[in-house]
């Protein structure tokens, strides 16, 4: 099965090519950045499938990033992940970006507890707890940054995502000190296409998980009055 993995959920705009026949990926472009993910999307997956010398149509799968994260940038690649799979006849299926923070950790040790946390700004942050082999242990949630702080210093563990330095930060002299520390300001796309290609057909639609209400709210106040 070939996949195709899009991220635009945080920091970079991503896509890339796993063959899950060879556990490979073919081919796989990310572009740092926090805006002009619109603009940069198509051209950088036409970049992808060039390099892996297919077309839309060879495609077996579109995995897409579908939160914790930015309301425009989830937006963004939902939509184009949603327009693909109509166009070429293939299924869609979401990833949970804590959980592809997780995935490569895993992969390396499954015995240790991992915290993904994500900067939801305002000293709170998108945090979710994974026990052994991947296991949830605290379902993601947005929380203040104590609730992950105190999350990663019961025991020894891995601290992952875009606020991790945050999370280590906040720990106490007598907290458990973390095995590892990955800061990164977007999941590696490698992950996002491997956790989507092990997800069930039909089980897992891409839809956003925004965990909380937008910043921007209907102005009700300049609505006039129905009759």
């Amino acid at each position: 099965m070939r996949v195709l993995a899009i991220d635009t959920a945080l920091g970079a705009c991503a896509a890339a090519i796993f063959d899950t026949d060879h556990s490979s990926v073919i081919a796989a472009d990310t572009l740092p950045m926090q805006r002009g993910h619109t603009e940069a999307l198509m051209p950088l997956i036409a970049r992808v499938l060039s390099a892996a010398n297919l077309s839309f149509v060879e495609i077996d799968r579109i995995a897409v990033t579908v939160g914790p994260g930015s309301f425009t940038g989830l937006r963004v690649g939902i939509s184009a992940a949603r327009g693909i799979a109509v166009a070429a006849g293939k299924p869609a299926v979401g990833v949970s970006t804590l959980s592809a923070y997780a995935a490569p950790h895993f992969a390396d040790d499954e015995t240790l507890p991992v915290v993904a946390a994500i900067d939801a700004r305002h000293g709170h942050v998108y945090f979710q707890v994974f026990g052994f082999a991947g296991r949830t242990v605290t379902a993601a949630r947005l929380a203040p940054l104590r609730e992950a702080v105190h999350a990663a210093g019961k025991v020894p563990t891995r601290i992952v995502g875009s606020a991790a330095l945050a999370v280590a930060a906040g720990l106490s002299a007598a907290a458990a000190t973390p095995a590892a520390v990955d800061a990164r300001a977007a999941p590696d796309i490698a992950w996002v296409a491997r956790v989507g290609a092990a997800l069930p057909a039909g089980q897992s639609p891409p839809k956003p998980q925004y965990l909380r209400a937008p910043d921007a709210q209907p102005q009700n106040a300049a609505q006039l009055p129905r009759r």
